[in-house]
């Protein structure tokens, strides 16, 4: 295609089927969108071979969870649920126009906080959220790369049991590996050295539905468990930049001192955050809406529609 005023989808193998065949709710709206202004569409694989070429082709792409190719390139992605949405220049969630935007729960009607958050616990949890415990221990969803600190994270993630059991000295600490994680022998090993050291730690393999059910709170890099414990009502410390941090006690910024002070003082409001994160900084691809927020998105990154 040489026209400029072209929408190229870069997508892995089940979601070009979807998208081909018009049943992806989201990028079919995304297409209605760009038609609409004008625009022709077309859909590619998202294969290393097949995203070099976007930069050699004149108009637009649109590339799923990859960092997007230039200054014509966005990447979209789901936020943690469907059927929100964002689109957004980076996949650095920490670096989104949400991750920037200040929360102020003044401005959300409790109203329609309560009704909208309700209405989802129920459809992501069903009872499971209804009656959260504390039962004295504190969950730590652990992610990969065990041993190490990567640039958006204030420690590696074994650091970040220490700190725990240090700043919390007095509730279990249970700790779960990542099902979709490879650890190796050494991770493991020094992981089992933390255990033995510390009686107060283990480790498991657990539903992260039950944990949050029935944890004190949550510590983790930037898990998503995090923002589903805010359906539980669990509130969270936060060992990496995220989008959804607002609400949380947050290490890059308050340092550790004050992030476990903060978590285990007064809750915040889980409904009206809940609200504003999806429904006014994200995009519901269920609500009549949806086209004017992409529209919106795709201007405010400099697309001219």
């Amino acid at each position: 295609m040489s026209s400029e005023k072209h929408l190229d989808f870069y997508l892995e193998p089940d979601l070009l089927r979807s998208a081909q065949a018009g049943q992806h709710n989201f990028i079919g709206k995304i297409v209605e969108v760009a038609e609409q202004a004008g625009f022709t569409t077309g859909f590619h694989g998202n294969s290393l071979q097949d995203r070099s070429a976007i930069r050699d082709r004149p108009g637009f792409s649109m590339l799923h969870m990859d960092e997007p190719e230039g200054p014509r390139s966005l990447t979209f992605r789901r936020v943690y649920h469907y059927p929100f949405w964002q689109i957004e220049p980076t996949t650095k969630r920490w670096d989104w126009r949400v991750a920037q935007k200040r929360f102020n729960a003044k401005k959300v009607d409790p109203k329609e906080a309560h009704r909208f958050y309700t209405f989802w616990r129920k459809r992501l949890f069903v009872k499971a959220a209804e009656n959260p415990t504390q039962e004295g221990f504190v969950y730590v969803p652990l992610q990969g790369r065990l041993t190490e600190r990567r640039s958006f994270q204030t420690c590696s993630p074994l650091e970040m049991l220490v700190s725990t059991l240090q700043h919390d000295p007095s509730r279990r600490i249970i700790a779960t590996l990542h099902p979709n994680e490879s650890y190796s022998a050494s991770e493991m090993s020094k992981l089992n050295t933390l255990t033995t050291r510390f009686p107060r730690l283990t480790v498991q393999k657990a539903d992260m539905v039950d944990m949050l059910g029935r944890c004190d709170y949550v510590v983790t890099q930037n898990s998503s468990a995090a923002f589903n414990g805010y359906f539980f009502g669990k509130p969270c410390v936060l060992f990496a930049r995220v989008d959804f941090h607002h609400i949380a006690a947050d290490v890059y910024t308050e340092g550790l001192d004050r992030a476990f002070a903060t978590v285990q003082g007064e809750l915040p409001d889980f409904e009206r955050y809940v609200w504003w994160f999806w429904q006014e900084m994200s995009i519901n691809a269920g609500r009549p809406e949806a086209k004017n927020k992409i529209r919106q998105a795709l201007r405010r990154n400099g697309w001219a529609l």
